[in-house]
């Protein structure tokens, strides 16, 4: 095996920059993986340009979603040997707070997601106890972190691993599943787009959605016409579309996928088509305040909650959904480019296609 690889570090704020560095060597009780690809996100365009978050010491090798085939195995790993295909879950966490020992790493104080950034500055510390993200050709991984992909999922797939489990631990918290009725704000976008392939292989029942983008909207029909409904913003008011289709009901589940600029307006609207007893979940990160009334949420018993990533054993689950063939990754659109274009990619998903596009850096090509 090679001693030097390529890497995309970030030595100052602006771009990406490709050095030669060292190998990385594991740590007794980790995996030494190859990345064959790496997702590209729009908030990384933020991280690049120093505007957000606590980054790792300088020069930092960037890049979040990584996937790639084991080059050494973990000794703490029995299941995953060399040669298997695996997705590497990117969440640091301390291990040792009182959220970490309840066993929601997603919860700590101190949590990080290596190549990417910390939530709070302590959690830097982890960030250089795994210094290398998914761009570059190798990384180390812990053992708790790896995620034996099926031959079904594409490394392309694997990587888009990270958005579709945001999306599955808001559904799993917010109750989807059969029987049941959803409606999604923003389906249009990256988490919108994985929360309805992954609705339709939980056994959703049906899955109602708005979005501004017409072409993805249709898409999103095509998957399944009896099962899914679109409404592009604007042509109608969503509570009295999401009533008309669910027997004036409303629905059981309300996924917000917003994203950070955008408007708190469609949400409420949502809101005021839930059935009573129903949950919200937001897992976009809306940065608008949300005038919601308390009065409503306790005389119809609804329920609003937060979401934030998710643990390596629903990426399991995940992984295991598409190994059956009941999630379905075909319809994702890949978009690679080599790790010498990293900073062409980054401008690629800085315009925001989302939907099904889904945009990666292969590191070994």
């Amino acid at each position: 095996m090679n001693t030097q690889m390529r890497a995309a570090r970030l030595h100052q704020p602006g771009k990406l920059q490709i050095d030669t560095i060292a190998v990385p060597r594991p740590q007794p009780h980790d995996a030494l993986v190859q990345v064959k690809a790496c997702g590209m996100i729009p908030a990384m365009e933020a991280v690049v340009q120093g505007t957000r978050w606590n980054l790792a010491p300088p020069p930092a090798v960037m890049g979040l979603d990584a996937a790639g085939v084991v080059v050494e195995a973990s000794p703490e790993r029995k299941d995953i040997a060399q040669g298997d295909r695996v997705y590497i879950n990117p969440l640091l966490s301390c291990g040792s707070c009182a959220y970490c020992r309840a066993g929601s790493p997603v919860l700590c104080s101190a949590a990080a997601l290596r190549g990417y950034f910390a939530f709070a500055p302590e959690g830097v510390r982890l960030l250089e106890r795994y210094p290398y993200g998914g761009l570059c050709e190798y990384v180390t991984a812990s053992p708790q972190s790896l995620v034996k992909l099926p031959d079904s999922v594409s490394f392309e797939q694997g990587a888009r691993f990270g958005y579709l489990g945001t999306a599955f631990a808001a559904l799993r918290l917010g109750g989807a599943g059969a029987g049941s009725w959803i409606a999604i704000n923003g389906i249009t976008g990256t988490l919108g787009v994985g929360a309805v392939l992954l609705a339709l292989g939980m056994g959703v029942t049906r899955i109602l959605g708005w979005g501004r983008n017409r072409r993805v909207l249709e898409q999103l029909k095509r998957l399944s016409p009896s099962r899914i409904d679109t409404l592009a913003m604007g042509e109608e008011p969503i509570r009295q579309w999401v009533r008309a289709r669910t027997e004036g009901l409303g629905v059981d589940l309300l996924l917000d996928c917003t994203g950070r600029g955008g408007p708190a307006a469609p949400v409420l609207e949502g809101i005021d088509s839930l059935k009573r007893g129903a949950h919200v979940v937001n897992v976009g990160a809306l940065a608008e305040p949300l005038g919601l009334s308390p009065v409503q949420f306790m005389t119809s018993r609804m329920q609003y909650r937060g979401s934030m990533w998710f643990l390596s054993a629903e990426a399991e689950l995940m992984a295991d959904m598409a190994r059956v063939g009941v999630l379905d990754l075909s319809p994702l659109e890949p978009r690679v480019y080599p790790l010498s274009k990293v900073n062409e990619a980054l401008a690629d998903v800085s315009g925001r296609p989302g939907g099904f596009t889904n945009i990666v850096v292969a590191p070994d090509r």
